[in-house]
This record gives structure tokens, sequence and C-alpha cells, in this order.
């Protein structure tokens, strides 16, 4: 006698391409879509798969906000444009609410339920029928209070439903041709600043500039950890060399941008490194 185990593999047997194939599934049985698009790899494995099921019943619409630095706009323009998917720019307006500006540990529930809001009111203007995002399956293990906004608002997430990790999601844009596939993890840079420490629109632009000469440096991963008048930079391993080499340039530019001191973490880059504090208060 055939076990059931045996006919219905385990989610750890399950085939990247049989993930992805049940990917198009999802997306095609819910008929029309708005995508959340930020132009990561994440939503735009998410945007290719649903305009190659979908068509023109599936539209981008990316926020336009200081927390989104100008060239993750442009590259996502310039890749919606590619994939001959309309793209619907739209202004967000977070840096207008008390609670998102405090910064408090769920600061990111309260900037999605801002957007997805505004998706909902374009998906209902369009006619079509669902809003989708592009959190994936190792989302499920992260601080991410984003997600409760989403299910508070009726959002789906096709990624994380078709359990595709990150290294799928990456696996299967290269296959697919999206450029994307190896880019740098990217996240708001809000990220950067303390929980708790108020968010301005000058403190984001300070980090976005910060970035971008480190990033025109030649380093890949990089995060400028916004604590004040202290600029804690984090960047790969591969990428720690220069960042020594170049320490003198690198301070004295960063200075210029209105930082007193600037320090290299020696742990180097991590994701979701400031959520470091909350796994230590819930340990104490």
């Amino acid at each position: 006698m055939t076990s059931t185990n045996a006919e219905s593999p385990t989610p750890q047997e399950v085939t990247t391409e049989q993930k992805l194939d049940r990917l198009r599934d999802i997306i095609s049985s819910l008929g029309s879509v708005v995508v959340a698009y930020s132009g990561g790899v994440d939503s735009t494995l998410l945007l290719r798969v649903a305009h190659d099921q979908l068509g023109d019943r599936a539209i981008a619409v990316t926020a336009v906000s200081p927390s989104l630095p100008r060239e993750e706009r442009e590259q996502a323009t310039r890749m919606a444009e590619e994939m001959g998917a309309e793209l619907i720019l739209v202004q967000s307006d977070e840096l207008d609410d008390p609670n998102y500006v405090a910064n408090p540990p769920d600061r990111c529930y309260h900037c999605k339920a801002i957007l997805f809001d505004e998706l909902s009111h374009i998906a209902r203007q369009t006619g079509f029928a669902y809003v989708v995002d592009g959190c994936n399956y190792d989302d499920l293990g992260d601080h991410r209070p984003g997600i409760q906004a989403a299910r508070e608002l009726g959002v789906r997430s096709p990624l994380m439903e078709a359990e595709l990790t990150k290294s799928d999601i990456r696996a299967l844009s290269r296959r697919l041709g999206l450029p994307v596939w190896n880019k740098p993890s990217a996240a708001c840079l809000a990220s950067r600043i303390p929980y708790g420490t108020p968010i301005t629109e000058e403190s984001l632009e300070q980090i976005a500039e910060a970035e971008r000469f480190l990033h025109g440096l030649g380093m890949t991963q990089v995060r400028v950890r916004h604590h004040g008048d202290i600029a804690r930079i984090e960047v790969d391993a591969e990428s720690m060399p220069l960042l020594i080499e170049r320490g003198s340039q690198i301070a004295s530019h960063l200075r210029e941008l209105g930082f007193a001191y600037v320090t290299a973490d020696l742990e180097g880059y991590r994701t979701g490194s400031m959520n470091e504090t909350l796994a230590q208060q819930d340990d104490g």
C-alpha cells in the first residue's frame, strides 16, 4: 500500500518549479490585481508573473516617498516599462501621520496601512479584484508589522502563499531573465533609524545621500544607521576592506552631510539589525 506521505510531498520537498506553478495558479485565480511594486527582487518577480498571467489585468503601483531613494523609483519605472506593465506612481503621505513619525516598533504597520489603503482605493476605482504585495515565505520569521496591516485590509501575498523563499525568488528571477535577480536587499530608509527616534525628511535625505556615496565607491550591500549625530555603517564582508581603506574620505563626506561621528559596525551588514534591540528587550 502506498503511504499518503509518499503521494503528498512536504513543503521542503516541493521544487522551485512547482512553487512557480503554484504562484501562477494563485495569481490566475485572482482575476485582476494591483501590485504593490517597489522594484525590489520580490515585487519584480510578482509583477512579472502577474503580467504574464493576467496581462493588462495586472497593474503596478509605486509609492513616491522620502523613504524610497530616487534610484529605486527610477529602476522600478524602467523595469515596469521593459515588462510592458502599466505603472502608477502615487504620493505617499506617511510623514503626515504622527504614529509613523514617532517611529514605534510597529512603524511599518502604520506605513503599510496608509499604502494599502491607497492601493485598495485604486483597485476599487479600476474594478480590480485584489491588491497583492511581495512578502515572501521567509518574511514569516521576521518582525514584520506590515503583514498585519496587509491582512486587515485584505491584501494577498502570492509569493508567501506559494511558499517561495528569498533564494527561490532569486533563482526564478535569474531564470526568467530579470536583471534584479541578484540585487542587494533593500528596505525603506526609515528602517535605518532606531525605534523611538522621530523620523524626519531631513534624516531620510541624510541616509539616502550617505548610502548613495558608499554605493558610488563600489560597495554593494550598504546600510547607514542614523543614530542622531552618529552614522553607523554596515557593509557586506566583501566591502569591508574598501570601507576601511576609504575611511577618511567616507568620514569627511558624511560629516559634510551633517553627521558629527562616523563609525563602522564590525559585525557588518545584517537584515533587521535595528530589531536586535527588540529581542534584547524581550529577553529582559
